[in-house]
C-alpha cells in the first residue's frame, strides 16, 4: 500500500527511495540493535534502542518493512545484517531474505547473502528507483549522506527515541548539505515516547530575519 506521494512517483514512472534510520535525541544512529552490533570508536552504548521501544513502535515498523520491495544498504550495515538475518525466520526474516538486496561498495567482491548485488557507487543506487516501487534502507549513515548530497533520497523516514548518548556515529555532522525538509505524513508518537517522522526534501535553505532584530 502507497500512501499518496508514494502513488505520485508511480505516477510519474519511478519508484521511492526510503531510509530509515534508529536514531537518538542527540542524533546517533550507531548500534541501536545489540551491545556488540557496532563497537567502531570504542562506541560503549550498542543495544541502545529496545529499552525505550514499545510493541506499538516495533509493529510499526514491520509494517514499513512490508511494503519494500527492494533493499538497500551500505558495506557496514550489509556486514552486520548479513550475518544475522539469512538465519532468521519470521515476518521480517522472511521479507529481509525474500527481497533483492543492494549493497554499495567498491571492496565486496563476493556476497554470502542470496540474492545481493553489489553496486558501484551512490549514482548506480539511485537508478534502484526505476526498477522498485520502494527500495528501503536501514543504517547505513555513510550512504544515506551520499545520496542526500545526490538528492536521490525521497523519503527519510528518522524514528526518534528518547534517549541521549554523548557519543557515536551521527547523520547530520560536518558536510551535511543544506537542505529544508518537510513533513509527508503526520508524525506518530509511541507509549515509550518514540516519534516516527518522516520527511521529504523540500529545496535549499532560506534565511530572514525575525522582526525586530
Amino acid at each position: 500500500m502507497l500512501d499518496s506521494a508514494g502513488a505520485r512517483f508511480q505516477t510519474e514512472g519511478m519508484g521511492i527511495i526510503v531510509a530509515n534510520l534508529f536514531i537518538t535525541l542527540d542524533g546517533v544512529y550507531q548500534g541501536p540493535g545489540g551491545r556488540e552490533e557496532d563497537t567502531q570508536g570504542g562506541f560503549r552504548y550498542g543495544g541502545w534502542q529496545l529499552p525505550v521501544s514499545d510493541d506499538e513502535a516495533e509493529q510499526a515498523i514491520e509494517a514499513g518493512i512490508g511494503l519494500m520491495d527492494a533493499l538497500l544498504l551500505g558495506r557496514k550495515t550489509y556486514d552486520i545484517f548479513s550475518a544475522y538475518w539469512p538465519h532468521q525466520s519470521g515476518d521480517i526474516g522472511g521479507i529481509l531474505n525474500r527481497v533483492p538486496k543492494f549493497v554499495v561498495s567498491s571492496t565486496l567482491a563476493a556476497p554470502a547473502w542470496a540474492g545481493t548485488t553489489v553496486l558501484p557507487d551512490a549514482t548506480a543506487a539511485g537508478r534502484l528507483r526505476e526498477e522498485y516501487n520502494q527500495v528501503h534502507m536501514f543504517g547505513s549513515g555513510v550512504l544515506i549522506r551520499s545520496l542526500l548530497a545526490a538528492d536521490v533520497i525521497d523519503r527519510l523516514h528518522l524514528w526518534l527515541y528518547p534517549v541521549t548518548l554523548g557519543q557515536g556515529k551521527r547523520l547530520f555532522d560536518a558536510g551535511t548539505v543544506p537542505a529544508t525538509f518537510r513533513l509527508a505524513e503526520p508524525a506518530r508518537s509511541f507509549p515509550k515516547g518514540a516519534v516516527s517522522l518522516v520527511y521529504e526534501r523540500a529545496g535549499g535553505v532560506e534565511t530572514q530575519d525575525m522582526p525586530g532584530t
